[in-house]
Formats: structure tokens, C-alpha cells, sequence
């Protein structure tokens, strides 16, 4: 029960949450970016490649990316608003014409790391992405899962993607003000740091970067107040620094991306 009441609080956490959207229908175009999406370079720089991404720009073929996650994932009613179809704009505008970018979303609600990385073989059958963006972490806290077996779990799954052909990009837990002394996170930071290193892939460090924001004020993350705007204005931000650090660690040159 408490565990129930943790993942209900955590979700509804700064309106981050919500019912199942598809990212890539209809994404609109990116504005110029707000000072409130403002970051330190090495939240946005990853010394692991993504040479599958890199490929596929340069021989100009579709780029397909798969984010797997959990329902802050979404955002109520607003599906164009969540950060996969934010960071699909971004791509869009970013990478030169005729490329082609898709953003799909599985949502794996309520699920550990283990039973999420128990769906990928048939997942990877179904969708051969080029990049996979998973998210996890958050109900292995909540449940306050055992960390070896959460590192497992995220190294079984790792390689499952991989093996299927795919980049992967690993997004951690997102920060909250009103529950970082509810549940430990820090155990399940670090072990996904520590399968990144392991595998060479990209971590990209949601929690870290929402911390930032929150503790240099362009964002309160506490007040609940805010509801769906807060939630829209938190996933264009994450979704700028998705795609910059998508480029980054595909290392795309300067030629390839459009100013």
C-alpha cells in the first residue's frame, strides 16, 4: 500500500504524468528555446557514441527512435506537448531535409526493470528502432528493489537492445522535490551510471538535470499549483536537451545539422 500511495504521489509530482500519447503524431514545430531550459554543457555531452544514429543521418535513411518509459512519459490531453514529440520537432528542425524522424512511446506502466527488459525481444521484433530511449528506475525505488538485481535487470535489458541492432540511451529517474526523502534514489542513479559505463552507452541524467533546474529557480517543482502548464513547460525543456544530447553523442557534424 505504501508503495502504491509513493507512485501515485511521484507521478502526479509536478503534473508530469499521464494517459498513453503517441509521440510522433503531429508533432508541431520547435520555438527558440526558453531561459528556462538553460543547462551546463556536461548535462548535455555524453563521451559514449550513438554510431547507429550517426549512420543513418548521414546515409540520409529514416531515423527511428523508441522511448520506452513509464507514464511521465505523457502529459494529460496534450500529447504534442510531452517530451518525445518535443524532442521530435527538435530532431526535425535540427537534422537537414529530406531526413525523416519518428518517435514512437511504449508506455510500461508500473513496471520494474526486470519485468519492462522481459518485454524487449518481442518489442525489438516488432518495432527494429534505430535508437531506444528507456526510462527507468523509478518503481525499483519506489518498491525499494534490491540494487544488484535492478542492475541486472537494466544489463539484461541493455543487451537485448543491442543485440537487436539498436542504439540505446539510458534515462534515469526524474527529480522531485516533494519525495526525494520518501524513497532512496540514489542506489538506482548510480547502478545505471554504472551499466552506461559498462556498455559504453549514453546516460542521459534526468534527475540531475531536473535538480538544476529546480534549485536555480526556473522551475518549482515542489508547488503543485501549476498543474498541466508547469508539466508542458518541464517537457520542452527535457525534450531540447534530449535532442542536443542525441546529436552529441551521435557526433554529428556541423554540416549535417541545420542552423
Amino acid at each position: 500500500m505504501k508503495a502504491k500511495v509513493l507512485l501515485s504521489l511521484i507521478l502526479l509530482c509536478g503534473g508530469l504524468a499521464a494517459p498513453v500519447a503517441r509521440a510522433g503524431d503531429a508533432a508541431p514545430t520547435a520555438p527558440p528555446a526558453p531561459p528556462s531550459c538553460e543547462l551546463p554543457a556536461y548535462l548535455l555531452t555524453s563521451e559514449s557514441p550513438l554510431p547507429k544514429v550517426a549512420a543513418a543521418v548521414k546515409a540520409g535513411k529514416p531515423l527511428e527512435i523508441l522511448v520506452i518509459g513509464s507514464r511521465s512519459t505523457t502529459i494529460p490531453s496534450s500529447e504534442n506537448s510531452s517530451y518525445p514529440a518535443r524532442m521530435e520537432a527538435i530532431l526535425k528542425e535540427k537534422l537537414p531535409p529530406p531526413e525523416v524522424v519518428h518517435v514512437s512511446v511504449e508506455i510500461q506502466s508500473k513496471k520494474t526493470a526486470e519485468e519492462t527488459a522481459s518485454t524487449f525481444v518481442k518489442l525489438m521484433e516488432a518495432k527494429t528502432p534505430t535508437l531506444v530511449i528507456w526510462q527507468t528506475g523509478t518503481v525499483d525505488a519506489i518498491r525499494a528493489s534490491d540494487p544488484d538485481e535492478f542492475r541486472s535487470a537494466v544489463t539484461e535489458g541493455v543487451a537485448a537492445l543491442q543485440n537487436a541492432g539498436a542504439d540505446v540511451v539510458l534515462m534515469n529517474l526524474q527529480y522531485s522535490p516533494r519525495t526525494e526523502t520518501m524513497i532512496s534514489a540514489q542506489p538506482f542513479l548510480d547502478n545505471m551510471r554504472v551499466v552506461a559505463q559498462e556498455h559504453g552507452i549514453p546516460l542521459f541524467d534526468r534527475f540531475a538535470i531536473m535538480r538544476q533546474w529546480n534549485d536555480q529557480g526556473q522551475f518549482d517543482l515542489f508547488s503543485p499549483s501549476r498543474g498541466p502548464e508547469l508539466a508542458k513547460q518541464v517537457h520542452d525543456c527535457l525534450g531540447r536537451a534530449l535532442a542536443q544530447f542525441v546529436f552529441d553523442a551521435a557526433r554529428l557534424e556541423p554540416a549535417q545539422q541545420q542552423n
